[in-house]
Parts: C-alpha cells; sequence; structure tokens
C-alpha cells in the first residue's frame, strides 16, 4: 500500500496573490507548504510521501505524459477570444479578471466563478471587468490555447463508470450525469506564467492548466517515493498492475477532476493504467451552520484547534462527523459533549478503571485467566469480530461508522465490568476477578490497535502502559489472540483524556480542562 499526496501549487490564485504581495510565486508556495507540512506531523497523517507540484519530478512527468497525449490525437489548438491587460502586458485567465456577476448583479465577482451566487463564470462574462492586479479595464485579444478531446473519451467513460460498483453511488450519478449531458473539450493550456510550461509544438509561454496536472501528482508522487528509495521501478509495480486499487479522498467539488479528467488523460495516454477504483467525496462541513471563511473570521484552523487540545481530540470528533453521505456541521457544544462522552467517559475511564483494579488487587501484575464463562466468551470474541466489520467498512471507505464500531466495543466493555464488579467480587471470588480483570486488558490491548488509525497518541500511550512494544504495522493482524500476557507488569494508568469544562474559556485558549 502507498499513501501520497502533496500540495498544488500552481495556478491563477497563488499568482494572483504572489502579484500582490510582490513576491515570487515559488517563494509563495515554499512558505506555505512548509506549514502544511509542519500541521500534518502534528496531526499524525503519515503519508508515504506528501510532496509538491512545482518539483522536477512532476514537471517532467507531466509534459511527458501531455506529449504522449497528444502525439495519441487528443490534443488539438484553436484560437479564441481572451481579455489582455495592455498596463500589465499579459493575458487576463479566471481570478486575474474582477467584475460584475451578469447573473446576481455581485460587484466582486472572479473570473472563474461569482462568490455571490456560486455560478461558475468565464472572465468574458463579468459587466465591468478590471485586471485584478492594476484595477485597469482590459481589452478583447486573440489567443491560441490546446484543448483536450474529451469527446473521443465519453462512451469509455460511461462504461467504466456505469460497471463500477465500489464507486460510490452518488458519485457515480454525478459523474455520469455529466457525461449525459455532453462532454465538452476542456482547455489544457494557460496564459499564466506560473506553472508547467506546455510541450506542444507552439505553445511556448503558455502553461499547464493546473487541474489537468495537478491529478497527475498521484502517478508523479509515486515515482519520485521510487526515486528517493533508489527503486525507479518502484512506481511501475502500482500504476502498471492491473490489479492495484486507487482510492482517492477529496472534497464533492473535485468530483468530476477524478471521476472524468483524471480517468480520461490516463486513457487517453494508452498504456492501461489503473482507473480509479474509488473516489470517496465528503460533503461539506460547516461551522454552527455557517460556510468556513477565514477573512469573516468563521470557524477555527488546523493550527490554531493545537493551541486549545491535542490532535486526538480533533482528529476523534471530525472523523465522527465526517461527512460521507450528506453535509455535517461543527458545533462547539456537540464537540464538548463528544470529548466529554466518548473519549473521557466511555474509553478513558474504561481503560482507568481496568489498569487501576490490576494495580490496586494484583499488584500491578496481569493475572492469569480461571475458567472463561460466556460473557468472558462473548466479550473477547467482539474484539475479533469488531476488527472483521472494520475491515468491511474501510473497504467500503466509511472512516465515521468504523469509529462508531470501536465506540460500540468500548461501551460492551463497560458494560461488561460493571456487570462483573471485580471490585466487589475480588473480597468472594478471587479467582473470579482475575478472569474479569484479565478479560478486560485484552480488551484494552485491543482498543490500543483499533484506536490507532482514530487517536494514534492516544494508542500508543495506551500500548506504553500495558508494556506492549509493538508498533501498529504489524498489529493488527494480532487482534482476537492474547495480546496482553500473564505476569505483565502494567503500570499505574494515568488519564488518556481530559473533560472541557468550559466552552468559552477553551475557544478563548484558557484553562479548559478539569480534571477527569
Amino acid at each position: 500500500m502507498v499513501f501520497v499526496s502533496g500540495s498544488d501549487e500552481h495556478g491563477t490564485p497563488i499568482e494572483v496573490e504572489a502579484a500582490r504581495q510582490g513576491v515570487d510565486p515559488k517563494s509563495l508556495t515554499d512558505k506555505y507548504h512548509e506549514k502544511v507540512v509542519d500541521l500534518f506531523k502534528k496531526y499524525n497523517l503519515s503519508f508515504d510521501n506528501y510532496t509538491r507540484t512545482h518539483n522536477e519530478v512532476h514537471i517532467s512527468f507531466c509534459r511527458e505524459f501531455f506529449t504522449r497525449i497528444y502525439r495519441n490525437g487528443y490534443i488539438f489548438d484553436r484560437d479564441l477570444d481572451q481579455l489582455y491587460c495592455e498596463n500589465c502586458r499579459r493575458f487576463l485567465p479566471d481570478r486575474f479578471v474582477l467584475g460584475t456577476c451578469p447573473h446576481c448583479g455581485y460587484s466582486h465577482a472572479r473570473g472563474d466563478q461569482c462568490e455571490a451566487c456560486g455560478r461558475v463564470l468565464d472572465p468574458l462574462e463579468l459587466l465591468n471587468p478590471i485586471c485584478a492586479i492594476c484595477g485597469l479595464s482590459p481589452i478583447v485579444r486573440s489567443t491560441r490555447h490546446w484543448f483536450f478531446d474529451l469527446p473521443q473519451l465519453s462512451e469509455k467513460l460511461r462504461a467504466w463508470l456505469a460497471a463500477n460498483d465500489k464507486m460510490p453511488e452518488r458519485v457515480r450519478a454525478f459523474s455520469l450525469n455529466w457525461i449525459e449531458e455532453g462532454l465538452k473539450p476542456r482547455a489544457v493550456t494557460r496564459d499564466n506564467r506560473w506553472g508547467i510550461p506546455a510541450p506542444f509544438p507552439g505553445s511556448d509561454g503558455k502553461t499547464i492548466y493546473v487541474w489537468f496536472e495537478a491529478v497527475l501528482g498521484y502517478l508523479s508522487a509515486t515515482v519520485e517515493l521510487g526515486v528517493r528509495r533508489g527503486d525507479p521501478a518502484f512506481w511501475e509495480r502500482y500504476w502498471r498492475d492491473p490489479e492495484t486499487k486507487t482510492v482517492y479522498f477529496i472534497g464533492k467539488d473535485n468530483i468530476p477532476f477524478h471521476t472524468i479528467i483524471l480517468p480520461a488523460l490516463l486513457l487517453a495516454h494508452g498504456d492501461d493504467f489503473p482507473l480509479p477504483w474509488s473516489v470517496s467525496a465528503t460533503e461539506y462541513l460547516t461551522y454552527e451552520g455557517q460556510k468556513f471563511s477565514k477573512s469573516k473570521k468563521i470557524g477555527i484552523w488546523l493550527d490554531e484547534a493545537l493551541d486549545l487540545l491535542k490532535s486526538d481530540y480533533w482528529r476523534y470528533y471530525l472523523i465522527k462527523i465526517r461527512p460521507e453521505t450528506s453535509d455535517t456541521n461543527f458545533k462547539w457544544q456537540d464537540f464538548i459533549s463528544t470529548v466529554n462522552s466518548d473519549l473521557n467517559d466511555d474509553i478513558g475511564n474504561y481503560v482507568h478503571r481496568v489498569l487501576t483494579f490490576i494495580n490496586q488487587y494484583f499488584d500491578g501484575e496481569v493475572p492469569a485467566p480461571q475458567d472463561l464463562d460466556e460473557y468472558d466468551e462473548r466479550l473477547l470474541s467482539q474484539a475479533s469480530e469488531t476488527k472483521g466489520k472494520i475491515e468491511e467498512l474501510m473497504e467500503e471507505i466509511r472512516e465515521r461508522q468504523s469509529l462508531i464500531e470501536v465506540l460500540s466495543l468500548v461501551k460492551g466493555a463497560n458494560g461488561y465490568l460493571n456487570m462483573k464488579e471485580p471490585w466487589k467480587l475480588v473480597k468472594t471470588d478471587r479467582r473470579r476477578a482475575a478472569t474479569t480483570l484479565y478479560v478486560g486488558v485484552q480488551l484494552a490491548g485491543a482498543l490500543s490497535i483499533l484506536l490507532d488509525m482514530f487517536t494514534p497518541d492516544t494508542a500508543s500511550e495506551l500500548r506504553r502502559m500495558l508494556g506492549l512494544d509493538f508498533g501498529m504495522s504489524k498489529s493488527w493482524d494480532r487482534l482476537g489472540s492474547e495480546l496482553v500476557l500473564p505476569g505483565t507488569r502494567i503500570e499505574r494508568p494515568k488519564p488518556l483524556f481530559r473533560k472541557i469544562k468550559d466552552i468559552e474559556s477553551l475557544k478563548l485558549g484558557g484553562k479548559a480542562l478539569a480534571e477527569s
């Protein structure tokens, strides 16, 4: 398995912002790429390769890829009218133009989309257009661009989508509808100065449209990973293998680029690359019922969140409310309730009770079991059952439901402890109390594996307290077996989570965590 992604560094937004700041686009992308990489590390997102699109491997790969598509007859050129700024001496693609939306009258619409009404626009549609850099009115000039002949691939795309039963139904239906409406040739080139130089004859001064080259980053990131490992053929073992399953995690606004553009590029290249096996497109996440907006200070951002709580808290909640099938809403009160209930009261309290009882009644040494009864056997079997359910759910790319299965196991384990009452049983039947705590600590060991994909820091700390020295990479297959051996010394537990005491002090960065 290979997990790759990268910073999408080209396109007009970067070039426009760099021009406004008076800096080189490369320096701007350097700055933000490092910030993103740092945040991913802090949130324990473990890519095999998190790269960037402005690197020599990606640039070279894309130019060769598009040259092949051109030679295969899927790229053609034609002249078209475009806005031109005489002051800046340049053509103005999409976001280099501002003006009035012809649909709703919004006076600050961009050349690619109106933020007020959401309509997708062409710069030539704007009323009273101005250059986004200098503010002067542009003129219309003819320029040549190169187009990808998507209509040639309509039937192949339709057949592939119709037969792909692993594609989420809403994603497949959306994409098939796009095809039914009629695919049109899409411009591959732009007049941007920042980007990958177009490789077509006569295309000097043109760059490849960002959304055509960025989706090829999945391939080039795998190429780059092989180069780093000293294994240039590494990428081919994935991208030349017809059995490879590629899964893409995106927002729903990027569906057509992954279900139409990317597979069309792969088909046009003609080397039988594996087409997307599944595209996990999440719906929108809102903030207290509103759209996230940094300029309007609506929302909470990844770096700010870490000033309030450790990453595991955020990872858990964001997965639990992941908008897998419909839009979901971040609510502070729900966040606090989830932390206090799921993390502190259910998971944290279960582990704390089991480890505390072992320390209190058995001097910190895991007791040996004696004659497991049906309740003991049932709880132990639930770990294996949960493992199987999660494997099935993850095959369907349903992380949210997978997390709910883990929480269900924890609730069952808490119910088991409450029914067995080892704190009472130890006074009347020490052997049965020992068995109960043996079973309980096996479930704690299972949680240290099951939680690793959701709350990795907590899972690692739990394994440390249990004396387990294996990492996640080799632990999954051990679920269902004896994890914590009798005789193992258990540390005196420390709380895995803390309750959130007060919402306002938390949001203001104050001391918001009370002792459990």
